[in-house]
C-alpha cells in the first residue's frame, strides 16, 4: 500500500496546532518512520528553534502509530473505523543532542520493544530516534498507553 496519500491526522487523536507528524514514510507491526517539517507557527518553537518538548511530542506521536495501527482494519485507509486516545505513561530514557530550526524537516524512526494487550488498552515500550539530515537529534525509550474510544 502506498502511504503517500495517507492523512495521518485521521489516525492520530491530535489536531493542529498539536499535530507533530506530517507524513508516514513506512510502517509495519514493529517499526514506523515519519517526517515533520517545522512550521513557523508551531507551538513548540522558541526563537526560531523547535524545542525539546516538541521533539518528545513528535517521538510520542510517531511511536503511537505502531500500536495504533493494529486498532484499524487494513482496508480502512481513511481512519473512519476507530477513534483512539493515547498518552505517554513513562519516559524511560531520553537523550537530546540538538534542536532543529524552523523550516527543517526531521525524520523520526521508532521500533517496538515490547507490547502488552488487554481488552481495554495496549501498553507498549518503544525505542525512537529523531534525525535531521541523518544526524541524531534525539533518542529515547517511551512507554505508551493506547486505548480505543467506544
Amino acid at each position: 500500500m502506498s502511504l503517500s496519500h495517507l492523512d495521518i491526522a485521521k489516525f492520530l487523536p491530535h489536531r493542529p496546532p498539536f499535530l507533530m507528524v506530517d507524513h508516514v514514510l513506512s510502517i509495519d507491526d514493529e517499526h514506523v518512520s515519519t517526517s515533520f517539517t517545522i512550521k513557523p507557527d508551531c507551538i513548540f518553537n522558541e526563537n526560531g528553534v523547535f524545542n525539546e518538548a516538541g521533539l518528545v511530542e513528535n517521538a510520542a506521536q510517531t511511536c503511537s502509530s505502531i500500536v495504533g495501527k493494529s486498532f484499524f482494519n487494513e482496508d480502512d485507509i481513511e481512519g473512519k473505523g476507530t477513534k483512539l486516545i493515547g498518552f505517554i505513561s513513562a519516559i524511560k530514557k531520553v537523550s537530546i543532542k540538538s534542536c532543529p530550526k524552523v523550516g527543517n524537516k526531521i525524520v523520526t524512526s521508532a521500533t517496538l520493544k515490547s507490547r502488552f494487550d488487554t481488552d481495554e488498552y495496549s501498553i507498549c515500550t518503544i525505542n525512537c530516534i529523531i534525525t535531521l539530515e541523518h544526524i541524531e537529534l534525539l533518542s529515547c525509550e517511551l512507554n505508551l498507553v493506547i486505548q480505543e474510544l467506544k
